[in-house]
């Protein structure tokens, strides 16, 4: 019978973790939230000699200490949960800045084995790691992998394996050398070597890795002292002494202690200035030639995060994904409908020569086929623009457009961290929401969650495809692309109004890693972009088929029963009540009502419901385009219309999915109700104001 091992991955941010949880489970993974919470993990598991290995990818964090949800949640798994090894996932190439969240993974006193990743980008940079000397310094098994590569995988679970039961591999040997003004550690084994150092009393060198200076390790003996005494044996008593020390709010409310005689004061400043003075020791010993090559990122940084350059080149970079996501799309798109086409048909013609009534024939092709198959077109599209922005997140340039807008965020009352959930936004505004709870400030948090929605998320790319290529022409890129502008525009200028410009107080800094460029990896994208492909086509499965249906329903159904005028439905009805609010927008159809109100359900519905309501079963190809415009040239429907409509379907009510996550993020039915109303009255300013302008202006 195979044994299971528990293992989490943990690392900091593009650290290549979840290429390298990738590579090990690839499609045979689960994506699921925390219990109680919106923060997403990655399970998987595999198999490998006489163990299952469970894995779980768990959030990107810098480190332990308990500010962001993310890190609350790694903390607690590993702690309270039955992780039998943690695998902690560093990029080589910034060992620097990764080694804090490895020290203090090693303080928890769990078998910890470090995966060094990206070592072919220490290689390019002419630098070496020393992995004999790192592994002696650091007391765990260090593993040089590839996670793009695909190398040293076996090797890791291997030693992953063997050292399930071991908190350290008791082979550290510091060799502290003694500094002016500092009072160093001495040799864990006697000192051997001719180097000059001094020996700490509390000989800790035999047990830890990271020991303090004297004052602080007396004060941490002290209080495990007290904890003994109060509490008996406790799993990772230094761990919980340290905490004590640094006065963490969720060990001091496990442990209360009387710390007054012990500490004054919370020691974190001191214990992580320490902690990176023996990092300084680490980097100083493992990594040679380190100055022997400038790295090519640093040049390609002076350019695309200049303050001046980098907002220009990253609005020029989405101009030419928009330009890509519709010249390839919109060639390949050609080809889905003649199969949509072809598939209509043959259902149609099995239907007749079933004799089936007209109720189940309308409601199949017309109402089922048209709607759902409408849809589907638009997948080349999709799949373009999610191809896109992978590559741009894998190759590490998404990184620093948050950098580049640190600056403009300040200006509103937010940090550049604020632009990340927006940048999630072009993709899925549901995981975008979820993002902002790495923001620390609850206010940050919702005028985040409150802006976010106005990115144009890819479910609304549809609508932007059909009304700018039957109305636009050649422009159709560019009035596609404005929504996008526009979309970013508005959500600044709301939180520029929102902004308390009277507080003088600086908000939190940006603290982001700016990794490496790389080449994208091929396995992260294919995996990236199936799992959007495969979500875009569960929705038309699911949400779009049933909104197809029930849009069906209250059209060929009325006060008097099944209708054969659509005028005379129950969505009629609603359509013709609704629809004078509407109309100083220019979108008083009582059609466009219906689609608008359809929408709710998912954006891509609205483009489905046009499709239903005027009977045109191929909407997306020329044809189609050219029935469905003439039909709406009869209602005084143009250019202008299609527009305002455009920038009503980017602004207004967000999909039921991304309303029931600022519900649970919120945990606020008013705050919730508030948000939809809000956007609500947003889009229909702008759209009124995009209509009556406009016609001002075709008038002179």
């Amino acid at each position: 019978m195979k044994k299971e091992l528990q293992v989490g991955f943990v690392g900091n941010p593009n650290c290549g973790k979840t290429t390298l949880f990738n590579a090990y489970t690839g499609a045979n993974l689960k994506v699921a939230n925390w219990p109680g919470v919106t923060v997403e993990k990655k399970e998987g598991a595999f198999k490998y000699h006489d163990y299952i290995f469970k894995l779980v990818d768990l959030p990107g964090i810098y480190s332990l200490t308990s500010y962001t949800m993310e890190e609350r949640l790694t903390r607690e798994y590993i702690m309270d949960s039955k992780v039998d090894v943690i695998v902690n996932v560093v990029d080589a190439s910034c060992l620097e800045r990764n080694l804090y969240l490895t020290l203090q993974l090693i303080e928890l006193g769990k078998p910890v084995v470090l995966a060094l990743n990206m070592m072919d980008i220490v290689e390019e940079r002419g630098m070496e790691i020393d992995l004999h000397r790192l592994p002696e310094m650091l007391g765990i098994p260090v593993i040089p992998v590839s996670a793009r590569r695909k190398t040293g995988l076996d090797i890791l679970m291997h030693t992953v394996a063997h050292h399930k039961d071991r908190k350290s591999d008791n082979n550290l040997e510091h060799h502290h050398v003694a500094k002016a003004g500092k009072q160093q550690a001495a040799n864990s084994r006697g000192d051997s070597s001719n180097q000059p150092a001094t020996r700490h009393r509390h000989e800790h060198h035999k047990e830890y890795t990271m020991v303090y200076s004297d004052s602080i390790e007396d004060k941490i003996d002290e209080l495990s002292i007290l904890l003994i005494k109060k509490y008996g044996k406790i799993d990772r008593l230094r761990w919980h002494a340290i905490k004590l020390m640094e006065m963490d709010p969720s060990v001091m409310a496990k442990y209360p202690l009387d710390l007054s005689k012990v500490v004054k004061h919370s020691y974190e400043g001191e214990i992580t200035n320490q902690k990176y003075d023996f990092i300084e020791e680490i980097i100083e010993e493992v990594l040679v030639n380190k100055e022997k090559k400038a790295a090519s990122t640093d040049r390609i940084d002076r350019i695309l995060t200049n303050r001046y350059l980098g907002l220009p080149i990253f609005l020029g970079i989405m101009a030419l994904v928009f330009f890509f996501t519709f010249k390839i799309g919109d060639w390949i798109k050609e080809y889905f409908q003649v199969l949509i086409d072809a598939f209509s048909s043959g259902v149609l013609y099995l239907l007749n020569s079933m004799n089936a009534g007209s109720f189940a024939t309308s409601l199949i092709v017309d109402g089922i086929i048209a709607g759902v198959g409408t849809i589907l077109t638009f997948l080349p599209n999709i799949f373009i623009l999610f191809l896109a922005l992978a590559f741009l997140e894998d190759s590490g340039y998404m990184a620093r457009v948050a950098y580049v807008m640190d600056s403009i965020m300040g200006k509103l009352g937010l940090s550049g961290r604020a632009f990340i959930p927006m940048l999630l936004g072009f993709g899925c505004t549901v995981p975008a929401i979820m993002a902002s709870r790495s923001l620390e400030n609850m206010k940050d948090r919702r005028k985040t969650i409150l802006i976010t929605p106005f990115m144009s998320c890819s479910a609304r790319l549809p609508i932007y495809v059909l009304f700018s290529q039957m109305f636009f022409g050649n422009n159709a890129v560019y009035v596609a692309y404005s929504m996008y502008l526009i979309g970013i525009a508005v959500a600044i200028l709301v939180a520029f109004v929102m902004s308390d410009r009277s507080d003088n107080t600086i908000g939190n800094a940006l603290l982001i890693e700016l990794p490496e460029y790389k080449s994208p990896n091929a396995r992260t994208i294919f995996i990236y972009v199936w799992e959007k492909v495969k979500e875009y086509l569960t929705k038309a499965g699911t949400t779009i088929f049933a909104a197809s249906v029930v849009v069906w329903f209250i059209l060929n159904f009325g006060p008097e029963g099944m209708v054969s005028d659509m005028s005379l439905s129950y969505g009629a009805v609603i359509g013709k009540a609704i629809a004078p609010v509407l109309k100083p927008a220019g979108l008083g159809m009582w059609q466009v009502v219906v689609a608008l109100i359809s929408g709710i359900a998912a954006k891509e519905v609205v483009v489905s419901s046009f499709s239903v309501l005027f009977q045109i079963s191929n909407i997306n190809s020329p044809q189609g385009m050219s029935s469905l415009a003439q039909v709406l040239a009869q209602y005084g429907f143009g250019a202008l219309n299609a527009y305002a409509l455009m920038v009503f379907c980017l602004l207004y009510i967000p999909c039921v999915a991304t309303i029931g996550v600022i519900q649970r993020e919120m945990r606020s039915a008013k705050w919730t109700l508030f948000t939809v109303l809000f956007q609500l009255g947003i889009a229909m300013l702008l759209a009124t104001l995009v209509y009556q302008i406009g016609s001002l202006i075709l008038r002179v």
